[in-house]
């Protein structure tokens, strides 16, 4: 069953929905940036629903079926969409988080908020905490197109006080994040229960999940090491 819903934010009408689990439904996944939607992540939501993982996603204001500028919205906005979600929706916790390139970000920020016992993130982005507030737009790009802004995040910080699962799943010719990231990731997690990075061989940024899926074993492989996590 997929249950559609919409949550009030900011003027705005959040567009999302839930991939209801028959095992347990308290995963949030936050999509990427750019042209990202919740739509692209079908693919594994389905997957991980058969398993019996439901799964709560929506569109980011400038996204989908929400729409809207970017220019409304910001990295910080963005942690502040997820969080009138998971509250609107009534997630329980401890939250399993799912979060994609810039939806990982969000995911590690959700930790602050929330109780988080499993994080999933997929070729994630990470940034400058002077870029947090920054409306989307001209101004933000300067900030994170400076070489290797990234180096200052808070992330690290954040993920050193994280005590749950976490999962790091990287793309081996990815053009938009450098491997050093998700290896920092994983190494800042000093206090989690179990941390793992997995490069996925071949796979681009916006080509991962779609590639293994032509390659059976290994999806099932990377399914299984996925559930795991957001059990």
């Amino acid at each position: 069953m997929i249950r559609d819903f919409e949550v009030p934010f900011g003027g705005t009408l959040l567009q999302g929905d839930q991939f209801v689990g028959t095992d347990s439904n308290r995963v949030l996944y936050l999509h990427g940036a750019g042209a990202s939607s919740r739509h692209g992540h079908r693919l594994l939501r389905g997957a991980l629903q058969q398993r019996g993982i439901g799964s709560t996603s929506f569109d980011c204001i400038g996204h989908g079926d929400t729409g809207g500028s970017l220019a409304q919205s910001s990295v910080a906005s963005r942690t502040r969409q997820a969080q009138a979600v998971t509250a609107a929706c009534a997630l329980p916790e401890p939250l399993a988080v799912v979060g994609a390139s810039m939806g990982a970000y969000n995911a590690i920020r959700m930790t602050q908020s929330h109780a988080v016992d499993a994080l999933l993130l997929i070729v994630p982005g990470v940034y400058t905490p002077s870029a947090y507030e920054i409306p989307f737009g001209p101004d933000f790009s300067a900030v994170i197109r400076q070489p290797r802004s990234w180096v200052d995040s808070d992330a690290w910080e954040i993920l050193a006080q994280f005590e749950g699962r976490l999962l790091v799943v990287a793309a081996e010719h990815d053009a938009t994040i450098p491997l050093e990231i998700p290896e920092r990731l994983v190494a800042a997690a000093t206090r989690a229960q179990s941390r793992q990075l997995h490069v996925v061989q071949g796979a681009e940024h916006n080509r991962l999940w779609s590639l293994l899926a032509e390659q059976p074993d290994k999806f099932a492989a990377a399914l299984e090491m996925v559930s795991a996590v957001l059990r």
